[in-house]
């Protein structure tokens, strides 16, 4: 058959067409030793869809439309057999520095769903092509970990996304989901009709998510009276910003709620910084690419309390996923941002530029959204993306009292909690199924 020709000559074959495939067995097996030249193979003629190929270092398979390739050692080690694997608590039990790093299968059989490695010491590893085919570099690179949508004002509102009664959202499953699900993809998301005090809103926080501590306490209140080192204990506007820049993990999602408001102004701001980042990424790509690089120090200093805070961690502006390029994170804080003494200086000046380009993006009147705050509506926003506020969302960018002083009294209560804390609270696997594009 051409499979054995191809073999005998050491001569690389194209894929073999189906046709070409005469049964022999319902099983086939390559032995690895000697390692010859590499050569199409096919599994099992009840499975037509597949062929495969070995190398001296990895192993290509194709597998329906996909073309894939494992290195022999990641095959080895993502092994599932009993002995590697302890599937009652889903964690390895190799010793992943045991594996020769030059290793390679003496065997190799493939039936219609599933393949065999059998390696030197005679330890079998057996892998559905499924399986293989998910957790794939080839299938991972152009997956995207979190879908969204990203909005501008008039898109926001064209959407006509709900708020949720206080009653529904904590009584009703099906109701929690449907506002797990408008948070995931917008990054914004209201409770109406809350009690107008911190328990009722600590326990709207704790149906969405593990509340946090933070160096601000659990829940916390606050107002323009300066208690805080923090500009946002001020009457003053507020430019848009995200939240907790200082932290090596910024705070996921912030939780905020008016108890209380008199006199004018006192409205947020919010803007999409996701939509400006991918906007920026569209028209000035090299300044996505450096502000995503070059990494920025943010700290938080004040004295309260006869001691000092003094917090301090490291990133880029734009924080990206290195295998697809996906935008997770943004840390854009003019207030917060200390010297730029770790970018050098034929650099800053691109730096300069870049956010200049960033910001005027998030400065244009069409990415604004204005909202009022008022007592008894709980407002969620994620930390890490919002570019506008007083009240962030986890990253979706919000600027709280953005251009716009406060003139009067108003006192606030928040709290915060971790995305991943958030997405561990689904319900029916609601946000799981959100972050792999189920919903």
């Amino acid at each position: 058959m051409w499979s054995r020709s191809f073999l005998r000559f050491g001569c690389r074959a194209p894929w073999l067409p189906v046709q070409d495939v005469k049964p022999q067995a319902s099983l086939r097996t390559v032995s690895r030793l000697p390692l010859l030249r590499s050569c199409w193979q096919h599994t099992a003629p009840e499975s037509l869809n597949c062929c495969w190929n070995l190398h001296e270092d990895h192993f290509e398979l194709k597998y329906g439309d996909s073309l894939m390739r494992f290195d022999y050692v990641w095959l080895r080690d993502h092994c599932r057999s009993a002995s590697c694997y302890n599937s009652k608590t889903n964690q390895r039990s190799l010793d992943t520095a045991s594996v020769d790093l030059c290793i390679q299968p003496k065997h190799v059989r493939v039936d219609e769903a599933t393949l065999f490695l059998t390696w030197p010491d005679d330890h079998v590893t057996k892998y559905s092509l499924s399986w293989l085919m998910k957790n794939s570099y080839e299938e991972q690179k152009d997956k995207t970990i979190q879908p969204r949508i990203v909005w501008n004002a008039k898109s926001y509102s064209e959407a006509n996304i709900p708020s949720f009664t206080y009653e529904d959202f904590l009584l009703s499953e099906e109701q929690l989901k449907k506002f797990l699900e408008v948070f995931v993809l917008y990054g914004i998301a209201f409770v109406e009709g809350v009690p107008v005090h911190l328990e009722a809103t600590e326990v709207v926080a704790q149906r969405a998510g593990l509340i946090r501590d933070t160096i601000y306490g659990r829940m916390w209140d606050f107002t323009s009276d300066f208690s805080r080192g923090d500009t946002a204990y001020t009457k003053l506007a507020l430019d848009r910003h995200t939240d907790t820049p200082y932290f090596h993990e910024p705070c996921g999602v912030q939780v905020l709620h008016c108890l209380r408001h008199e006199g004018t102004g006192g409205k947020t701001l919010l803007v999409d910084g996701f939509n400006a980042a991918e906007r920026l990424r569209e028209e000035f790509p090299e300044d996505f690419e450096l502000l995503s690089t070059i990494p920025v120090r943010h700290e938080f200093i004040e004295s309260v309390g006869g001691f000092q805070n003094h917090m301090v961690a490291v990133g880029p502006l734009l924080n990206v996923y290195s295998w697809n390029k996906e935008l997770y994170m943004m840390r854009y804080n003019n207030y917060d941002r200390t010297p730029l003494n770790i970018v050098a200086y034929d650099i800053i000046k691109r730096w300069y530029k870049a956010h200049r380009h960033l910001t005027t993006e998030l400065r244009k009147p069409e990415n604004e959204l204005w909202i009022k705050l008022k007592p008894g509506k709980v407002q969620h926003l994620p930390c890490k993306s919002s570019s506008c506020k007083t009240f962030s969302l986890g990253n979706r960018l919000s600027g709280a009292r953005s251009t716009q002083p406060l003139h009067g009294y108003s006192l606030l209560i928040t709290g915060v909690f971790s995305m991943a804390e958030n997405h561990s609270r689904d319900t029916d696997s609601c946000v799981a199924a959100i972050l792999q594009g189920m919903i």
